[in-house]
C-alpha cells in the first residue's frame, strides 16, 4: 500500500488544518489507519487512529478534543481534522496503515510526512 500524506502548512496558534493521507491500495478499507508525528529533536509519538470501518477511533492524550481523525472508503483516504492547534502541535506528521488494532501495534505501511508548524 502507497500512502500519500498532505495538506500541512502555517497555521496560527488556535487555528484548525485537515490533513488527508490517500492510499493506492482498492484494500484500504481492511486497513486500519494511524498518524503519528515527530517533532525536531523529539521522538516519533502516535496521535490517534481509526479502525477498518471507521466506526472506532482512539487519540491520544494530547489531542484529545482537539484532533477527529475521520475517513472515507470510497475515496481511499483518511482525513484528521486538528482545532484549536498549539505551537507544540508543530511536527512532520505521518500516517501509516496496519491490518491489525490497538494499542501498540505495528503499523506496516507509511507515508511520507507533512510539515505542520503552528505560530504562536
Amino acid at each position: 500500500v502507497q500512502l500519500q500524506a498532505s495538506g500541512g502548512g502555517l497555521v496560527q496558534a488556535g487555528g484548525s488544518l485537515r490533513l488527508s493521507c490517500a492510499a493506492s491500495d482498492r484494500t484500504f478499507s481492511s486497513y486500519a489507519m494511524g498518524w503519528f508525528r515527530q517533532a525536531p529533536g523529539k521522538e516519533h509519538e502516535f496521535v490517534g487512529a481509526i479502525s477498518w470501518s471507521g466506526d472506532s477511533t482512539y487519540y491520544a492524550d494530547s489531542g484529545k478534543g482537539r484532533f477527529t481523525i475521520s475517513r472515507d472508503n470510497a475515496k481511499n483516504t483518511v482525513y484528521p481534522q486538528m482545532n484549536s492547534l498549539k505551537p507544540e502541535d508543530t511536527a512532520v506528521y505521518y500516517c501509516a496503515a496496519t491490518r491489525t488494532w490497538g494499542l501498540d501495534i505495528k503499523y506496516d505501511y507509511w507515508g511520507q510526512g507533512t510539515l505542520v508548524t503552528v505560530s504562536s
